[in-house]
């Protein structure tokens, strides 16, 4: 964990939706934290020390953090690449031309080509605005990705990736529900809806400074950004403990009783050498254990 090179930054737990898979349990009463831009900027300047080259502004719906700009600009002016996992229910007029710097990219959610069951899996009309601000990056050239989630029986996932492509959307891909916050259906969170890849080389820090192995792994913190130095943290006795713990995990459900090799977590949508369906995964593109392509790792909103 000591050894990072990205890095989820999750600066607000504000969201315009109530995604009823939402792994953050993100929503309208939600807000950003104890971490001020300030605090974010220290932050970003500890993971470039660390060596990070990418970092993911998450939340909640990031675009509503009103640091957001200037925290894409710090980051880039570290060489970091930056991308922005938003909702794109409401991207601000003024924000535009900072996702269109080199450098950044956008990822987004969709549902269905049917805004009634869209707005079933956000809680929220956002179809129509989702679609057009999709149409308006794609128009503008931003690099964008796009995963389907399948959240419900009988959803229209093939008809909402034709029509994702009939607006020049050229990355999509799929993901099925995760067992984690509002996500969670049939148990309580725990490391089988890992993808396997988050023991060394990710990082994920929290609105109110909580610093996990990835944002799927919440109920496992191991230090906290406003107690400790993040270079103090990746080192520390409990960073290593959750690290020997995952990794054992891990390892152990590598082979089946049979002695053969387990397909990948994010099955059925992936194949055993991280195959284009399992794009976009919450690696940007061009990182990640399966890079160029991106890990095996679920998309989340």
């Amino acid at each position: 964990m000591s050894d990072i090179r990205f890095a989820w930054l999750e600066i607000t737990g504000k969201c315009q939706l109530v995604c009823e898979h939402c792994y953050a349990g993100s929503g309208p009463r939600g807000n950003h934290g104890t971490l001020g831009t300030a605090d974010w900027q220290r932050v970003i300047e500890q993971l470039a020390d660390q060596g990070v080259t990418a970092v993911q502004f998450i939340g909640g719906e990031p675009t509503l953090h009103p640091g957001l700009s200037e925290l894409i600009a710090f980051a880039l002016d570290r060489r970091i690449r930056v991308e922005v996992f938003s909702n794109l229910v409401h991207v601000p007029q003024r924000l535009w031309p900072t996702l269109e710097r080199d450098g950044v990219s956008l990822a987004t959610s969709y549902y269905s080509d049917d805004p009634a069951e869209h707005t079933a899996v956000t809680g929220r009309p956002s179809h129509a605005r989702t679609k057009a601000n999709i149409a308006e990056a794609v128009r503008r050239k931003i690099p964008l990705r796009a995963g389907v989630i399948d959240v419900r029986e009988g959803q229209r996932v093939s008809a909402a990736q034709r029509e994702l492509e009939s607006i020049g959307v050229q990355q999509i891909g799929t993901d099925r529900l995760r067992q984690v916050g509002r996500g969670a259906r049939e148990s309580t969170p725990d490391t089988s809806q890992l993808c396997g890849h988050c023991v060394s080389g990710v990082i994920a820090v929290s609105p109110d400074g909580s610093v996990w192995p990835c944002v799927f792994s919440r109920w496992l913190p191991v230090g906290n950004v406003m107690d400790a130095a993040l270079a103090d943290i990746l080192v520390s006795p409990e960073a290593q403990r959750v690290r020997k713990e995952l990794a054992a995990d891990f390892a152990a459900r590598e082979v089946t009783a049979a002695g053969r090799p387990k397909p990948p977590p994010c099955d059925p949508k992936c194949g055993p050498s991280c195959g284009p369906a399992c794009n976009p995964s919450c690696w940007p593109t061009g990182t990640g254990p399966c890079r160029p392509k991106g890990g095996c790792q679920p998309n989340y909103d």
